[in-house]
């Protein structure tokens, strides 16, 4: 793409398209996005380095946050759809990047905020990758780092609960270790978890159901089913009703009520 149009784009609009095609889990467009954020902050700052040598101001462009936060979700973004689409390597490469960001020059004290929750996000996510690529023996370690960093404790449940489905782990002590946390799991305290509410209730029902106790997972779903209608998304809902279908001969009659109203309310 070149310089001219790169530079009349707007980063927070392309934010903007990232965060709906990663809502729509269109993993390929997350990453065509991501490459756009990309360079679009890197003409910007190409721009301000060529104004700064001349020693001129640069032309000013709004942001809504510091020009380091572009750049690491640009990389942040394209690691997550390489990870969705099973490109292991690549999602590493990109996580090293996010990992590092403090070399970008006159950084005050919110872009080194920024730098340093990049970090963050850096560490938890090269845990998650791993795990879902059926490295047990971090599970431990990434259990504790969850202890310590409770913010981050419904998003990792569900990477844990979605490898021990995939690799057949048993981690009921896992569960057991977390269970002051798991009670909130499905209680819609806060409107903007209920996606990762979701998917931890959605992947600890297909556990429950891999262990032999069907209620448990109906249980799971019925909650599942609730925050599917809450955010608006079809194919949760759908996926969420396939599964119970298909636990339906298993469930109890006040669950299969339970299902029938919760159906009701949301055809309403």
């Amino acid at each position: 793409m070149r310089k001219s149009i790169l530079k009349s784009l707007k980063p927070d609009i392309i934010v903007e398209m990232l965060d709906m095609a990663m809502a729509f889990e269109s993993w390929n467009k997350v990453m065509e996005r991501a490459d756009m954020l990309y360079q679009c902050v890197q003409a910007i700052h190409e721009e301000r380095q060529e104004y700064q040598s001349k020693g001129v101001p640069a032309p000013h462009i709004h942001t809504e946050r510091p020009l380091v936060y572009y750049y690491g979700c640009s990389h942040l973004m394209r690691g997550m759809a390489h990870q969705k689409m099973g490109q292991v390597d690549q999602a590493r490469a990109c996580i090293d990047q996010y990992a590092d960001l403090g070399w970008m020059e006159d950084l005050d004290e919110v872009g080194m905020q920024m730098v340093q929750e990049f970090r963050h996000k850096a560490q938890v996510n090269r845990y998650a990758l791993e795990i879902e690529t059926g490295q047990v023996q971090l599970l431990e370690e990434f259990v504790n780092f969850l202890l310590e960093h409770p913010e981050e404790w419904l998003a990792g449940l569900k990477v844990i609960t979605e490898a021990a489905v995939r690799h057949r782990w048993q981690i009921d002590r896992v569960l057991h270790v977390l269970e002051d946390q798991i009670q909130g799991v499905g209680r819609e305290r806060d409107s903007s978890n209920n996606d990762d509410m979701y998917h931890c209730c959605y992947q600890r029902a297909l556990y429950e159901q891999w262990m032999g106790r069907p209620q448990e997972a109906v249980e799971l779903i019925l909650r599942a089913i609730r925050l599917a209608d809450k955010l608006g998304l079809d194919r949760y809902f759908i996926r969420c009703t396939a599964l119970l279908e298909s636990l339906r001969e298993e469930a109890t009659a006040e669950q299969i009520g339970r299902y029938r109203v919760l159906l009701e309310g949301c055809e309403k």
